[in-house]
């Protein structure tokens, strides 16, 4: 009986998770849609005809019930609002490919350890047709010591998927690596103070690498929301050919 009343409230749960789940948002891409699943904050799932990737992956599993399973996980950095073990261990599969800097792979159980790809800053690599770069994300002015986010710790990623670049920021400032990049189509950028940038410094450095679709994502930050809407508006008046999607990311 106490089996079956913990599996009930474990349905309740998960059924609960997915009512309350953000509606995802849809890229066109050649062949198939890149389907976007916002999770919360920093968190999210990309499908595509290549397959499902998690990115930061945090929560519990019962956020991803009714999601495909992950062929893919990128974890970018060691805190806990993109490094979740316990989530981690719930959600990945046999055939799953967990890729991570070496920072967060030290910080995990021997156990878990197993088959992890690890990529640091300029590392890359291909999995059955979808690519992952490992870029640098830290804070200004770089420092090997920062208490926050030091520079070749964490990992950006720039993908390939379907023939499109997307671009996952992690904890940033809007950092030369960043401006450089070309040819992205779509960006997810974080903006949250006091750990990465402000909407005036995020919508200036994408000004900068002129993604063709940006999205303003883990934007919480000590003070609150950032003023998405200010992001949008700076990004339109410096470039019409750069759509802002706003999604709220903390909907679920």
């Amino acid at each position: 009986m106490k089996l079956a009343l913990f599996s009930f409230i474990l349905l309740l749960t998960g059924l609960a998770a997915v009512a309350q789940r953000i509606a995802p948002d849809t890229v066109g891409l050649p062949g198939s849609p890149l389907v976007i699943q916002p999770i919360n904050h920093a968190s999210m799932v990309l499908t595509a005809a290549g397959g499902t990737i998690y990115i930061d992956p945090v929560g519990g599993a019962a956020k991803y019930q009714g999601l495909a399973a992950p062929d893919i996980i990128l974890v970018t950095d060691i805190h806990g609002d993109h490094f979740d073990p316990a989530t981690l261990q719930a959600i990945r599969k046999p055939a799953t490919v967990l890729v991570a800097p070496k920072a967060v792979v030290d910080k995990m159980a021997d156990a878990d350890k197993a088959g992890v790809v690890v990529l640091g800053n300029g590392d890359s690599k291909d999995f059955s047709g979808i690519g992952v770069a490992a870029i640098p994300m830290y804070n200004l002015p770089a420092s090997p010591t920062d208490p926050r986010h030091p520079k070749g710790r964490g990992n950006g990623y720039v993908l390939t998927v379907g023939g499109k670049k997307i671009y996952i920021s992690g904890d940033t400032q809007g950092i030369p690596e960043m401006r450089a990049l070309t040819g992205i189509d779509i960006a997810f950028v974080c903006m949250n103070l006091p750990y990465t940038m402000d909407v005036n410094e995020a919508a200036d450095a994408v000004l900068a690498f002129k993604p063709r679709i940006v999205y303003p994502y883990h934007y919480r930050g000590q003070g609150g929301f950032s003023d998405v809407s200010v992001f949008k508006a700076k990004v339109e008046a410096g470039n019409k050919g750069i759509e802002v999607r706003l999604r709220n990311w903390y909907a679920g």
